[in-house]
């Protein structure tokens, strides 16, 4: 079991409905990291912005943006994560390819699609939690509007990292900043979240606010909040451990079952 985790937190602009141009400006970036780590974090719909053009933008499931998920994984010993757009037996999903450094992986489908934006007549919601485990860590990977529903988010997992990929406009980013400290604090779980910066071809703005919290609630990133930042950071398992023994919040945690 590995005591640190060193994950690394990519917050960039995007082009809008471009995949070629996302995933050469993501491998300069990439190419870029000098430093060991262990976990590096993309936007959500990293290669797209958040488009509803689905049809127009999706790829298989091993499609070019998956086989270049694999390649640089490989390439820097890392995994590495974040949300496409995929079409898989005429649906479309938002999905969350967590690619391991031997090309393995796993995927999450966004459960909470954004009504506001249509994304819910585009999408199919996900249906399922997806834990992974990695370098004797759990990690739960959420996308963008999961964050505002605690329930799905809740710590029945015993998970270690709460991590959120996003495409979360600058309007509502007060919103995006409480949110993310509040689930670290109500699951006494690190929590990362990574946004985009930048306008996209719909008008709407993004800050980032890209930000790391400890159990505590603590904000352990470091870098500014809304220019391009490419951040690594360490976690500490012996952390978690420490506060969750003496605390003991989550032993008090309520039983129930989603409908």
């Amino acid at each position: 079991m590995e005591e640190a985790l060193k994950v690394t937190l990519v917050q960039s602009h995007l082009y809008w409905e471009n995949p070629i141009a996302n995933r050469d400006h993501f491998s300069e970036i990439l190419s870029s990291i000098k430093e060991e780590t262990h976990l590096i974090v993309l936007p959500e719909m990293f290669t797209t912005g958040f488009t509803m053009n689905a049809e127009s933008v999706a790829e298989e499931k091993n499609g070019p943006t998956f086989l270049w998920l694999q390649t640089e994984a490989k390439k820097k010993h890392s995994a590495i994560t974040g949300s496409i757009v995929i079409k898989e037996n005429g649906l479309y999903y938002n999905r969350l390819f967590f690619v391991f450094p031997d090309g393995s992986f796993k995927t999450y489908n966004k459960k909470h699609t954004f009504t506001l934006a249509g994304e819910h007549d585009v999408y199919t919601a996900g249906r399922n939690h997806t834990i992974i485990d990695y370098m004797g860590w759990k990690i739960c990977p959420l996308i963008c509007y999961d964050l505002r529903f605690p329930v799905w988010a809740r710590n029945a997992h015993d998970y270690d990292l709460l991590l959120y990929v996003a495409n979360w406009p600058k309007k509502r980013v007060l919103a995006w900043d409480v949110l993310l400290k509040a689930r670290a604090i109500e699951n006494m779980s690190y929590t990362i979240g990574v946004n985009r910066i930048g306008l996209d071809d719909t008008g709407h703005e993004y800050l980032g606010h890209s930000a790391a919290y400890d159990v505590l609630g603590e904000h352990i990133s470091t870098t500014s909040f809304e220019k391009p930042f490419v951040e690594t950071i360490s976690l500490s398992k012996n952390h978690i451990q420490t506060n969750r023994k003496h605390l003991q919040f989550l032993n008090d945690r309520d039983e129930f079952t989603l409908a």
